[in-house]
């Protein structure tokens, strides 16, 4: 009987010795892999339209004498990606070629939208700080935006405006993110006002 239990006995260890070594291999490949936590915040896009000039929000036409007009959007800071635009209406007389406006366009300034009279967009990287566009061309004295009056303007030009069709100039500013909008046109649809789909 002892040598039946010195056999079960050292059996028993073999199976010990087998058990313990697999486990411990199975130990040795086990692994655990770190926690990913995603944190998800909301983009966010702030914009203002001010303007300093004129002062009393209307000034006389007087031939020679520019108007100085400073109408300006403000991405405000921490704004993501956007596509801006600003909608400029101009209702009443304008006396042909003797007082004018244009907005400032050309490599750094707004795009004339095609096929859509008087908005002008532009395409807004991330900001961190406030960032101004003026909306009108300028000149030297009135750098940041101006209505020019011709000297050639006639007191016969000047009573064709009466009250009811004195010029007047409207701006309105709208932004849309960037992220996931291809074109100033698909950009548009979203802010437009009279489309519908915002």
């Amino acid at each position: 009987m002892k040598a039946r239990s010195k056999a079960l006995l050292l059996a028993l260890c073999a199976v010990l010795l087998v058990a313990v070594s697999v486990l411990g291999t199975m130990a040795y490949l086990t692994s655990k892999a770190q926690v990913i936590t995603n944190t998800f915040t909301v983009g966010d896009i702030n914009i203002e339209l001010t303007e300093t000039k004129p002062e009393s929000r209307s000034a006389k036409i007087i031939p020679g004498v520019d108007i100085e007009k400073d109408p300006k959007v403000t991405v405000k800071a921490n704004s993501e990606a956007c596509w801006l635009f600003v909608k400029v209406e101009q209702t009443g007389t304008f006396v042909t070629d003797k007082v004018t406006y244009s907005v400032m366009t050309g490599t750094d300034g707004w795009k004339a939208l095609p096929g859509v009279d008087g908005v002008y967009y532009r395409e807004v990287g991330a900001v961190t700080t406030d960032t101004d566009f003026y909306v009108l061309t300028g000149n030297t004295a009135h750098p940041n935006g101006v209505v020019i009056v011709s000297d050639k303007l006639t007191k016969a030009e000047i009573d064709t405006i009466t009250d009811g069709n004195q010029p007047k100039l409207t701006f309105t500013a709208y932004a849309v993110q960037k992220e996931g909008i291809d074109t100033a046109a698909a950009a548009w649809a979203k802010v437009n006002p009279t489309s519908g789909s915002n």
